[in-house]
């Protein structure tokens, strides 16, 4: 039973029952949902198409130890070494040893992964000590997962899909815990949705900076709704900016996969310098945050330039996504230096789990990008995204179904905090702005006095008010700015992708642990 608190004026104009509600379809939610339908009824939603996701946009490929014991160990010690001391080795040990039975899952449903002479093709990226990276279509990576994927979903009749509902906030008990979800339909009706467990599969949050790799669906909505919930969060202030986004007037800041330094690219200065080499001994293949910050470093006196005229291989073949869109605006890889620059691409931190998706709620789970196991540290290893959905959204659902095994005595009541706020007139020019302040004051490069102010005009902002998707998109995008800007004015050193100006050495007696958030306080767990 629904009791409705009299502070929400919402009018709900359906309440329903599924044992799970899935909250995203990515890779974690999707491959979660199919575990979840051999125990019960399962509810997906998603605020656009079903393909809509990073999944889809995802390149690079998905890095997985195919190659036996001596692979795993080295994937493993490759993930901590680039997490730059602050992984979490049990959650990396699981993502390592359980990928590849995870990937052969995969094959298994159709995935078609590219071959050589009836071989899986293995490639190198970033901070890889060799070649274990696998892809499809060349550079469609994830989409041709998520198509297999959503093949399998949606010809599962314990499993219903709904796409471009917006999930408003969770359904919280009446003791403690999470019972269900307060939906707003594709008719724009209010809907309550009980269930035994929700599983937050929502991904990052990419949208929160103004420059990003990540589609407008990535606003952070899952970490705020489990924030709002009470819910504990972790590493907030570890976002990774991409190094080689496309770097135009007009056009959008598209991914420039790593795969193309893994095929020999280099980074070269507006003077025609290759500089990689003296940044690190890895050079291009060093770790992200490395290459990020040596680019924009370089880039104070002009643009910085991939060039891959040397690479004596078809990379129209190769890498057609990206080719196709280079054409576009008048670049060809192999031709032409092809200008690039950071974004923001992947948040390592999220909704603080354990290896099975546990939050500190009980009947809440979360999963992928949008979860924070700790498997990723400072800084999450080349490919190892895609992975991480596969094994801990599967993981995940394998606890929810242990979970909704014991019978829970509480009620659900309906939330009040979506009617916070007020009419703040143009909604997009007040996001624009908020992702304009991130980008300048809470970005590659901090230091406490911008920190301050962000945190500051942060506090100031009105809020908007409403249901409608994009005030609610607007008023969980400033949440995730408020935990990221607290948690990185709390952690007063340099580590991985969190960069301080002002601290710029590592400091493992004070911060090498997990930063932890709990409302607005910052512990070092």
């Amino acid at each position: 039973m629904v009791s409705r608190s009299e502070a929400y004026p919402v009018r709900v104009s359906a309440a329903e029952r599924f044992d799970f509600v899935v909250v995203g379809a990515g890779i974690a939610g999707l491959r979660a949902a199919m575990t979840l339908a051999k125990a019960g009824s399962v509810l997906v939603v998603t605020k656009e198409k079903m393909a809509e996701s990073n999944t889809a946009y995802a390149q690079g490929g998905i890095a997985v130890a195919m190659g036996g014991a001596e692979d795993v160990a080295e994937h493993l010690d490759d993930t901590v070494m680039a997490g730059d001391g602050l992984v979490n080795r049990e959650a990396a040990q699981v993502l390592v040893e359980q990928g590849p039975a995870r990937v052969e899952e995969l094959l298994a449903w159709g995935t078609e992964f590219d071959r050589e002479q009836g071989e899986l093709m293995r490639t190198r990226e970033g901070a890889h000590s060799r070649s274990r990276i696998l892809h499809a279509h060349g550079d469609a990576t994830g989409w041709e997962i998520a198509r297999s994927l959503l093949r399998m979903v949606t010809a599962n009749s314990g499993i219903e899909v709904r796409e471009f509902v917006t999930t408003i906030d969770l359904l919280r008990a009446d003791t403690d815990g999470i019972r269900g979800v307060v939906l707003e339909d594709a008719q724009g009706e209010t809907r309550v949705v009980e269930a035994c467990a929700v599983l937050l599969a929502s991904g990052g949050a990419g949208q929160v900076y103004s420059d990003t790799t990540n589609p407008a669906v990535a606003t952070g909505d899952g970490i705020a709704m489990a924030w709002r919930a009470g819910a504990a969060l972790s590493d907030m202030e570890f976002y990774q900016f991409h190094p080689t986004a496309f770097s135009q007037r007009g056009a959008p800041r598209f991914l420039l996969s790593e795969a193309l330094r893994g095929e020999g690219a280099y980074l070269r200065n507006a003077a025609g310098e290759r500089f990689m080499p003296r940044y690190h001994k890895l050079a291009e293949l060093a770790p992200r945050d490395v290459v990020a910050r040596a680019i924009t470093r370089e880039g104070l006196t002009g643009e910085v330039y991939l060039d891959m005229r040397h690479v004596q291989k078809d990379l129209k073949g190769r890498f057609p996504g990206i080719s196709a869109f280079l054409e576009r605006y008048g670049f060809e890889l192999g031709r032409d230096l092809i200008p690039v620059r950071p974004a923001a691409h992947y948040l390592m931190g999220g909704v603080r789990t354990d290896t099975h998706g546990r939050t500190s709620l009980p009947g809440l789970y979360a999963a992928g990008e949008c979860a924070c196991t700790g498997v990723h540290g400072a800084n999450r290893l080349a490919s190892n995204s895609l992975l991480e959905g596969l094994v801990f959204g599967a993981l995940a659902a394998e606890a929810m179904v242990e979970e909704c095994g014991e019978p829970r005595a509480s009620k659900a009541v309906v939330p009040s905090s979506v009617q916070e706020g007020s009419d703040v007139g143009d909604v997009e020019a007040w996001i624009t702005h908020l992702r304009a302040l991130m980008w300048e004051k809470a970005g590659l490069l901090r230091d406490a006095a911008r920190l301050r102010e962000a945190k500051a005009e942060l506090q100031a902002m009105v809020l908007p008010a409403g249901e409608t998707r994009r005030c609610v998109e607007a008023r969980n995008l400033h949440a995730i700015a408020m935990m990221i800007v607290i948690a990185a004015l709390a952690r007063e050193e340099s580590r991985g992708a969190h960069f301080r100006n002002d601290f710029p050495q590592r400091d493992d007696v004070k911060f090498g642990k997990h930063s932890v958030l709990r409302g607005s306080v910052v512990g070092f767990e």
